[in-house]
C-alpha cells in the first residue's frame, strides 16, 4: 500500500519524504491558497521534495478549459497527476487526456457507479472521499470496500486512493481490503506512529538503563 500525503505544506512534505513513508503527494488549489504560495511554483516544489505522484487540481469546469489546464500542469513535471472531477465534461476530460498520456486522478468520487466511469474511460487514479460520506451519517468505508470488489471482479487498472481519510481506523481498513493507495493530512500521518504501549516500554527501558548504570558506578 502506498501512502500519500494530503497537503501542500513542504516541510510536512518534507518530514514525510525523510521518514521514508511517503509515496506522494495529494493537493488541490485551496490548500495551496492556504500556504500563500503561487501554483504552479508550489505544484513543482512538491514534485522535487516528494520525486513521486503529485496531484493537482484544475478549476475549470468545461471539457476544453479542464484539457487546456491539464496539458499545462503536465509540462510542470513528469511527476504531475491531474486531478479532473467526477462530472459528465470531467469524464470526457479524462477520457481525452487518457488517450494523450496525461496521467489523471479522478476526484470528488461518491458512489461505485461513478468509480466505474473513472475505470471505464482510463483515469490513472480514482479518488473515494471517504471521510465526508462519514460526515453526512453514511459509511465512506462500505463504498471504499464496494469499489475494490468491483475492480477486482473486471481487473481494471485504476489505482483506487482512499481519501478525506479522518482518522488511524480509516488507515487500516482501507489496508484491510487491499486498497492501492492511502492519502491522509499530516495529523493523521503522524498518528500512525503512536501507541500507549510503545511510550510505555520506551520509558520503562530508558528507567531500567539507568538504575544499571547507577549501579555500576557510573
Amino acid at each position: 500500500m502506498k501512502i500519500f500525503l494530503d497537503t501542500a505544506n513542504l516541510e510536512e512534505i518534507r518530514k514525510g519524504v525523510e521518514w521514508g513513508v511517503v509515496d506522494g503527494v495529494t493537493t488541490n488549489p485551496t490548500l495551496i491558497a492556504k500556504e500563500g504560495a503561487d501554483f504552479e511554483t508550489r505544484v513543482k516544489e512538491i514534485c522535487d521534495l516528494v520525486k513521486g505522484p503529485v496531484s493537482a487540481e484544475v478549476v475549470s469546469t468545461d471539457f476544453e478549459g479542464m484539457v487546456k489546464e491539464a496539458r499545462e500542469l503536465a509540462k510542470l513535471s513528469e511527476h504531475v497527476v491531474v486531478k479532473i472531477p467526477m462530472t459528465q465534461e470531467g469524464i470526457k476530460a479524462v477520457k481525452r487526456l487518457s488517450s494523450e498520456g496525461i496521467k489523471t486522478n479522478v476526484t470528488l468520487v461518491f458512489s461505485p457507479t461513478q468509480a466505474i466511469l473513472a475505470a471505464k474511460v482510463g483515469a490513472t487514479y480514482v479518488s473515494p472521499f471517504i471521510g465526508r460520506i462519514d460526515d453526512v451519517s453514511s459509511d465512506g468505508l462500505k463504498l471504499l470496500n464496494e469499489i475494490v470488489a468491483i475492480y477486482d471482479n473486471y481487473a481494471f487498472e485504476t489505482e483506487i486512493i482512499a481519501a478525506s481519510l479522518r482518522h488511524p481506523m480509516h488507515v487500516l481498513e482501507a489496508a484491510l481490503m487491499g486498497v492501492d493507495i492511502v492519502t491522509m493530512p499530516f495529523a493523521v500521518l503522524e498518528k500512525l506512529f503512536s501507541h500507549p504501549l510503545t511510550d510505555i516500554g520506551l520509558k520503562r527501558f530508558a528507567e531500567d538503563w539507568e538504575r544499571y548504570m547507577r549501579s555500576r558506578g557510573k
